[in-house]
């Protein structure tokens, strides 16, 4: 299954103009935007996620380039608001992805207005930087056994985001309607969290909603594997066993995957891409 990485180097317009506006890109949030589910041994912090793939491919377009990931596994909204706002606005970036709320909306008994309005108090801060803003709907989970039942929090939730970002002027990429990745091959072994297909292809789909150009295409994943009723009933239990009730032993002791983790890029710096199988102590193949 070949890795179709490629990015647009030095890419400009028929006017020999860059290809976007931005320079120092910030993301903040949960694991999701932290890159969980996409390992990269030879980055900070272990993985890699849409969000660098992003800021690889604007870094390759523009001179001057910086980005930094904020994001940490696990943080609920409120967390995310207190730890990682302010930090944010301090780093004077002119383009912001936020997305938060998710680990919120997935709990039992929670209210996706209340968590909303949490999200859009943060948002209000984060508009008086003049900073492009680009927010995230919620995946539809209607093809998730699991988490099926959640589908309609999350759909009033998004509404509650788009008309957040309808009053402050944000970018919504729209995760919902992105059909390529519900499909659980683009989902890592929790199934919750994206692999590298599925990061992947939220990077192509942040990159499109910002209209930058990009050499990136569709990775086709690997067939599924023929499987019985008795191994698929296995495998829940597996999985069950291993994510699940860890995850639920977390939510009673008030823990999280985030205790002691910190932002695995607190300041912008340029985007450094690795060649495959380079060892990071190399000369790396391309820095932007």
């Amino acid at each position: 299954m070949p890795d179709h990485e490629s990015t647009s180097e030095n890419a400009t317009d028929a006017a020999g103009q860059p290809t976007h506006p931005w320079r120092r890109f910030v993301a903040i949030g949960d694991s999701f935007t932290e890159g969980v589910g996409d390992p990269e041994p030879r980055l900070e912090g272990g993985y890699r996620g849409w969000a660098d793939r992003v800021a690889e491919v604007l870094g390759s377009q523009v001179p001057d380039f910086a980005y930094a990931n904020l994001a940490v596994r696990g943080r609920l909204i409120a967390p995310i608001v207190a730890e990682q706002v302010e930090p944010a606005l301090a780093l004077k970036p002119d383009l912001i992805t936020f997305c938060a709320g998710g680990n919120d909306i997935i709990r039992p008994g929670a209210d996706p207005d209340a968590v909303a309005a949490q999200f859009e108090d943060a948002v209000a801060r984060l508009s008086q930087s003049g900073a492009t803003i680009v927010i995230f709907t919620g995946i539809d989970v209607r093809w998730q056994p699991v988490f099926r039942t959640m589908r309609g929090k999350i759909a009033i939730y998004n509404e509650n985001l788009r008309a957040i970002a309808d009053r402050y002027d944000c970018v919504v990429a729209d995760q919902w309607g992105l059909k390529e990745i519900q499909d659980a091959r683009f989902f890592d072994a929790d199934r919750l969290h994206l692999n590298p297909l599925g990061h992947h292809e939220v990077a192509r789909m942040v990159l499109r909603t910002l209209n930058v150009p990009n050499d990136l295409v569709h990775m086709q994943p690997d067939p599924l594997p023929t499987t019985t009723w008795r191994t698929a009933r296995v495998g829940d239990l597996v999985w069950a066993r291993t994510h699940l009730v860890p995850w639920v032993l977390r939510r009673l002791r008030h823990q999280s995957s985030g205790d002691n983790i910190s932002a695995k890029r607190p300041q912008p710096l340029p985007m450094t891409v690795l060649a495959p199988g380079q060892d990071p102590d190399a000369q790396p193949r391309q820095t932007v």
